[in-house]
């Protein structure tokens, strides 16, 4: 058989790899909203720790800075990672791993690497714009971020896989040879994954995107009503409860009932947000006992809900609540490990994803209401900032 034969059937193979991994690992999209990176960490104890990856090794990228600007020549330094212990020089394919909302820090040891030593895979992620230090700019002020945008972003991975392919082709002395590439992400990286796919589908053979969050919506009120659901009518008659016992304790004595949740730097009552997100995200990532069983018990026991539940607050945020803070969210300071302004910003320009309460049986208060979102959004980007969840959705496909 010639090389270029082998070459052929390897290629092949790869591509039917690929759909095996499609039908292995299929698209997850309902019920899930991304969360602040900040907020994500308290949910995972390994969010740094170094045995979790396989590599940290930084490697560097010089990155378009507008994609759509024919006169724009700016570059910045856009970071990204390679792992390479288990590619089959030189028809591998090539594993892209998007990062999203947070600083990329690795490649972690995860199920890709599995599938990649399966499959004698390369493996590469690229930070996304902005997070971490593939930071364009020395101020995050609202001026500064006219380039910061999934639009922009798919266009970084677009120039990052012909730059990556090319520097391998170098290295192996070759010219104009492509290796299948397949991309992956989860949650927000996972519409980008789709959107990749959908946009450059001559640059990948396929993607997975994990809870992909594919179409911006407005008032997510699905979100609390999928919380209720999971709840049981038990734990959520309690949840409603605490709500409302909260809500009359904020209408009379809002500064004791804020440092009663470590939350007494909040002076925008609706930044109490965060009380509702507690709940939320306990039942997001699998741990719903872990405010169910205590509000219950009190509730039998006759004792306060409102206490109880200041306690499970505490234990889930310590002592910081400054995510939710918009004096915090108003800082323009470029941070490695702090991106709360920037998936703000996403959310206020791109897919809104506000977290309403919905009209009826709601468990989360009324008050975290879209006027609430709106009024943020102006508060800490400025006049005119407001999500076009339309136009999201048109440039992507969505309905």
């Amino acid at each position: 058989m010639s090389k270029t034969t082998t070459r052929g059937v390897v290629m092949d193979m790869t591509m039917l790899s690929c759909l095996l991994v499609l039908l292995f690992f299929p698209t997850l999209s309902y019920s899930y909203a991304p969360r602040t990176p900040s907020r994500l960490n308290r949910f995972s104890n390994t969010a740094n720790v170094t045995s979790n990856y396989l590599t940290k090794q930084q490697l560097w990228l010089s990155q378009t800075l507008d994609h759509f600007s024919p006169y724009d020549h700016r570059k910045f330094q856009q970071r990204y990672y390679e792992f390479l212990d288990y590619f089959q020089f030189p028809d591998g394919p090539i594993f892209l791993v998007i990062c999203g909302e947070y600083s990329c820090n690795g490649i972690k040891n995860d199920y890709i690497v599995v599938l990649a030593k399966k499959f004698g895979a390369a493996v590469v992620s690229l930070e996304h714009r902005y997070y971490g230090k593939s930071s364009p700019f020395k101020s995050l002020a609202t001026e500064n971020l006219r380039y910061f945008s999934s639009k922009q972003a798919l266009f970084d991975l677009a120039v990052f896989r012909h730059y990556y392919q090319d520097s391998l082709n170098s290295k192996l002395n070759r010219t104009k040879t492509e290796n299948p590439w397949f991309v992956f992400g989860v949650s927000y990286p996972g519409a980008l994954s789709a959107w990749f796919r959908l946009k450059f589908p001559h640059l990948t053979c396929g993607s997975l995107a994990s809870s992909a969050v594919v179409l911006a919506v407005y008032n997510y009120t699905e979100f609390d009503q999928q919380v209720g659901e999971s709840a049981g009518a038990e734990s959520k008659a309690a949840l409603q409860e605490t709500t409302q016992l909260i809500e009359q304790k904020l209408a009379t004595n809002a500064k004791a009932l804020k440092k009663s949740f470590n939350a007494a730097e909040l002076q925008i009552d609706g930044d109490l947000y965060f009380l509702a997100d507690a709940a939320a995200l306990s039942f997001q990532y699998g741990n719903p006992d872990k405010v169910c069983k205590p509000l219950v018990e009190a509730k039998k026991a006759g004792e306060d809900l409102v206490d109880a539940y200041a306690k499970f607050v505490k234990e889930t945020f310590g002592d910081s609540v400054q995510s939710y803070d918009q004096k915090h969210l108003k800082s323009t300071a470029v941070s490695d490990d702090d991106s709360d302004r920037l998936w703000w910003f996403q959310v206020c320009t791109e897919v809104a994803y506000f977290q309403v309460a919905p009209s009826n049986d709601s468990v989360r208060s009324s008050k975290v209401d879209t006027r609430y979102h709106l009024d943020l959004c102006k508060n800490v980007f400025g006049d005119g900032v407001f999500p076009d969840v339309t136009a999201t959705n048109i440039y992507y496909g969505g309905t």
